[in-house]
C-alpha cells in the first residue's frame, strides 16, 4: 500500500507541475487563453489531491483486513499468549 501511495503522490505532482508549468507559459506569451488555464490550475490544485485521497481512502477500504496487533504475541508468531 505503501508503494501505491508513493506512485499516486508522483503521478499527482507530474499533473500539478504539468498544469503550472503550462500555465506560466501561455501567461509569459500573452495567450489569450491565459485566464481560462489559471483558472484550470487553481480547480486543479483542489481537485486532484482531494480524488487522490480518495482513491487511496477507497483502496484501504476495500483492499485486505490486516491482522490487528492485539492478536499477535511478542515473537510475531500470530498466536495470542495464554494468561
Amino acid at each position: 500500500m505503501k508503494k501505491a501511495k508513493q506512485i499516486l503522490a508522483w503521478i499527482g505532482i507530474v499533473i500539478l507541475v504539468g498544469v503550472y508549468a503550462v500555465t506560466f507559459i501561455l501567461g509569459v506569451t500573452g495567450n489569450a487563453a491565459t485566464k481560462d488555464m489559471f483558472m484550470a490550475a487553481i480547480a486543479c490544485t483542489v481537485i486532484i489531491p482531494t480524488l487522490m485521497y480518495g482513491m487511496i481512502l477507497l483502496a484501504k477500504v476495500l483492499g485486505k483486513k490486516e491482522e490487528t496487533p492485539d492478536l499477535k504475541d511478542q515473537s510475531g508468531t500470530g498466536h495470542k499468549q495464554k494468561e
